[in-house]
């Protein structure tokens, strides 16, 4: 054959390959907002990590742009609608942040359900898929999970009975925890995590009721030296549920390889690994705060029964307010602490 005839015959099996090969696949940028320091361990042991498993199992094609602290605007409270609206592909936040928005899911956050981050993702999880998913359908949910549950961190003294909360100006992550703190006789304040330091150095709150998680992204072990926790292996005073949101009209439009991908780490498995990572930070974070000098109390079995005693009527109330929305509010009570229980 001649030197000319083969290079036409080798550049048209070129052309036919290059028409066979699958074009390059186009990269999707997930835009991921939160309202916590890109410190936190929700952003750095969670939230990176998945991002760089969703990277890895599609050979790249998946990137993630984070944007902590609030970086595209607003409030913590307005990081649903952000997420909704398209302003953000996912969010991390509490429900609890937009009160009203989430009524059903609130049943995890009422005092004395929750023990422990592991226990209490699965159970939030399970209660999500049993109870709440009706409330959530505005969203592709990723994960819903606790943060294990929050405890008293003080400036001036440690809090034991209900008596040494009277009067005490504390900062509360959501609505539920403002019920509970003003059941006990403390008076609850509502002010973003970004805040809640500074307002302690200033006399404008003696303290904060939060979960350990956030002591360190915020810094709240450099102004607070006395934190309480309940008696081992007995719920938390109250709870936060948090969830990771995505815009529906995102993950609809996604790849389906991507999409298979972002489901197999989200879910069950991503509500663990958030379960898990709260519970080590709540035990080093513990460490942390009792080498520097700080006092961490637990409770003793009578100072913590008055407490209960005390924020029964919270529960009452949210039973009554819910019916009120066409919820019934008992039987999802009795649904959140079996779960939790389990």
């Amino acid at each position: 054959m001649k030197p000319r005839a083969l290079a036409f015959r080798l550049g048209l099996c070129g052309l036919a390959f290059s028409a066979a090969a699958p074009a390059h696949a186009e990269t999707v940028t997930l835009r991921i907002s939160h309202f916590l320091p890109p410190t936190s361990p929700a952003q750095k042991q969670v939230i990176e990590p998945w991002c760089e498993r969703l990277g890895q199992e599609t050979g790249g094609q998946v990137k993630c742009q984070i944007y902590p602290a609030m970086q595209l605007g607003g409030t913590p409270g307005q990081l649903v609608d952000q997420v909704k609206n398209g302003i953000a592909d996912v969010a991390w936040t509490a429900p609890g942040y937009s009160a009203g928005r989430f009524p059903a899911i609130e049943a995890m956050e009422l005092p004395f359900v929750v023990r422990d981050a592991s226990s209490g993702s699965k159970a939030a999880w399970a209660f999500y898929e049993q109870h709440a998913k009706k409330e959530f359908d505005a969203y592709k949910v990723l994960a819903v999970h606790v943060d294990g549950g929050v405890a008293f961190h003080t400036a001036a003294k440690a809090v034991t009975a209900p008596e040494s909360l009277k009067g005490l100006k504390l900062r509360a992550s959501t609505r539920m925890v403002s019920k509970t703190l003003a059941a006990l006789g403390a008076v609850p304040v509502n002010m973003p995590p970004a805040q809640v330091t500074e307002a302690i150095s200033k006399g404008v709150v003696d303290g904060a009721m939060g979960a350990w998680e956030v002591v360190t992204p915020t810094k709240l072990q450099e102004v607070t030296r006395f934190h309480t926790d309940p008696p081992a292996g007995q719920p938390y005073y109250a709870t936060t549920v948090l969830s990771l949101l995505m815009n529906k009209q995102r993950y609809d439009g996604l790849p389906s390889d991507v999409k298979a991908a972002l489901d197999r780490n989200s879910g069950p498995a991503l509500v663990e690994v958030f379960g898990r990572t709260w519970d080590e930070v709540t035990a080093s974070t513990r460490k942390l705060v009792v080498g520097e000098g700080a006092a961490v109390t637990q409770q003793t079995a009578a100072d913590y029964d008055a407490m209960r005693a005390a924020a029964k009527v919270v529960e009452e109330e949210w039973v009554k307010e819910v019916a009120a929305k066409g919820l019934d509010g008992a039987a999802l009570v009795a649904a959140a602490r079996t779960l939790a229980a389990r």
